[in-house]
């Protein structure tokens, strides 16, 4: 897979690009070659990633709502407009305490 047809070209609106769907993570892949993936997520209050680690630097833009991520046991908030980089190697989660839309981007 690489760069979906429908967003090739055109102005994207991220945040209503991926709905939320009760009690789910719902996740909408943009972008995914070898070099790396930009990757939609929706998260229901009460949902999140556990804990893993990347072996390349995560980044998270927050483009709705308030995130909570844990970096390396560090709690870390961010909302919209803001950007996090959680660094490779380090364990990392996300949890929704309210709902909430990122863009991941991933750079190999």
């Amino acid at each position: 897979m690489s760069v979906k047809e429908e967003f090739k070209g055109v102005p994207i609106d991220l945040a209503n690009s991926v709905e939320y769907a009760d009690d789910s993570v719902v996740s909408k892949t943009l972008f995914n070659k070898k070099t790396g993936t930009l990757t939609l997520f929706a998260f229901d209050a009460g949902q999140g990633l556990s804990e893993h680690t990347s072996p390349f630097d995560a980044t998270v833009y927050i483009l709705d709502g308030e995130a909570t991520l844990i970096i390396g046991g560090k709690e870390v908030k961010a909302s919209t407009g803001e950007m996090v980089i959680m660094p490779a190697d380090i364990p990392h989660d996300v949890q929704a305490e309210t709902r909430f839309k990122m863009l991941l981007i991933m750079i190999r």
